[in-house]
């Protein structure tokens, strides 16, 4: 059976308190409609459509490019008339299409699945997903007849006393055949909200004889709509702690997986610990058997089994290999590939470079674009002066080179294999193997300098204490 997707976005978000598009707020990293489309494309559609307001330019800009049509709602008038706009995008279409929310960022492809599944099982025109609501106060209620059909939904405002007694819900979620998309201008105008109610499909579609029916599979938290700032909250911490049970499952261990962001994208290998205020974004690789210490933020990068990454340490658009030491302090910026048994340590810096096996870089260094090869000792305050206020140049360190400490290296240059630095030296010519390169002054030591200046700052300050007389 062929499926289309439509994503009501349209939806203002006034009670967000936000210039920002309601569906636009993030869910961490990224924003609730991308994680409504992420779900919608796990089921393999013909076609995803968003209806989207007067911020379609912004919306557009804001999610990950892909084969997203959009339809514009150009006056909010409702949900009835939102899916109205995107017929036109359906006219040829012919199948199941599957309506979602772009506020409702929890909803899974499982979900979905199982309830496309019993909407083609029972061979209805349209059905809808319910839940029990704890509090059913704003959510529309499903009323059903006498052999427990649905045939109508009331929403909250307008339901009786005893209606709003009823606690099982919409969600919104709709599966509705393309056939059946001509009752959508049937569909009235409520007077006192000025808006047409895709709800009210129902109700038309009852009398009209179609088939129907509400499968009441969800959950509240995961069909919860996101309306307010609190909501919001709610939502993270309802996604927050979904990935890490997953992850607890899988043999990951957290020492308190409250205080720990996950992406949805990132993997983790078994047996690796986690500590507190970690921040693993976009799409990261955690490999088995790492150790990530606390206030660590590794962002689009891959850390290969057995690394250690210490405290307060950030990792961006990089490559760590097996078993390599990084931090506490140090930051490892876009480009980098650390070598298997590397050691990069507190307060230092690497950019666009590459370290090799078993290479130290222990504390207190900038390597930027710089190639390092296996088993280099980088002492304390070395830099790669690798800009030179127009262009940026490369530093090449062979294998096995000893760097000594507070070394300035200005690029371009190359240190052969096996070469030793002085420390102390700035080095502006290439460097042979084997060698060592020496750039200081020569050492002076003036014997007695320190008794003839502790004469001459004590004949001073007799001469100050008469003056003050």
């Amino acid at each position: 059976m062929k499926l289309a997707v439509v994503i009501l976005a349209a939806g203002r978000g006034e009670r967000m308190g936000s210039p920002l598009p309601k569906v636009l707020h993030g869910i961490f990293d990224k924003p609730m409609l991308q994680c409504v489309i992420d779900s919608a494309e796990k089921l393999m559609p013909i076609r995803i459509i968003a209806v989207v307001g007067k911020n379609f330019k912004e919306i557009k800009k804001s999610i990950k490019p892909g084969d997203i049509l959009f339809a514009i709602q150009k006056k909010p008038s409702g949900t009835g008339d939102a899916l109205l706009r995107a017929k036109t995008l359906l006219k040829d279409f012919r199948g199941t299409i599957l309506v979602l929310n772009g506020d409702v960022p929890l909803i899974t492809s499982e979900t979905l699945k199982k309830f496309l599944s019993l909407h083609r099982k029972g061979r209805n025109h349209i059905s809808l997903i319910s839940f029990a609501a704890a509090n059913p106060a704003s959510y529309g209620r499903i009323l059903r007849d006498r052999n427990s059909r649905i045939n109508s939904i009331v929403e909250d405002k307008d339901a009786t006393e005893a209606q709003k007694k009823i606690n099982e819900v919409n969600s919104g979620v709709y599966a509705i055949e393309s056939g059946v998309l001509s009752l959508l201008k049937e569909i009235p105008l409520n007077i006192a909200k000025g808006e047409y109610y895709l709800t009210d499909v129902i109700g038309i579609a009852g009398n009209k004889g179609y088939k129907m029916n509400a499968c009441c599979i969800g959950s509240e938290d995961e069909l919860m709509g996101v309306n307010t700032v609190s909501e919001l909250l709610k939502a993270r911490k309802i996604f927050r702690e979904r990935l890490a049970d997953a992850w607890i499952k899988k043999g990951v261990i957290f020492f308190d997986h409250d205080s720990v962001f996950i992406s949805g994208n990132v993997a983790i290998g078994r047996n690796t610990t986690i500590y507190p205020d970690v921040c693993l974004e976009g799409r990261t690789e955690i490999g088995s058997g790492c150790t990530i210490y606390p206030n660590v933020r590794i962002v689009d990068s891959v850390i290969k089994d057995g690394v250690v990454v210490k405290d307060s340490t950030v990792i961006e658009g990089s490559v760590v290999r097996a078993r390599a030491v990084v931090g506490p302090f140090a930051h490892i910026r876009p480009g980098c590939d650390v070598g298997s048994e590397a050691k990069i340590g507190n307060f230092v810096e690497i950019k666009k470079s590459v370290i090799g096996d078993r290479t130290k870089a222990s504390h207190l260094s900038y390597l930027g674009d710089a190639s390092i090869g296996k088993g280099v000792n980088i002492g304390a305050g070395t830099i790669t002066c690798n800009y030179d206020g127009k262009k940026k140049s490369r530093t090449t360190i062979e294998d096995g080179a000893f760097i000594g400490s507070d070394t300035q290296l200005v690029a371009p240059v190359r240190v052969g294999k096996g070469a030793y630095i002085g420390a102390g030296s700035t080095i502006t010519k290439c460097v042979p193997a084997m060698s060592l390169s020496v750039s200081r002054i020569d050492q002076k030591n003036i014997e007695g300098w320190a008794v003839k200046k502790l004469k001459v700052e004590s004949v001073k300050l007799k001469v100050n204490k008469k003056r003050e007389k």
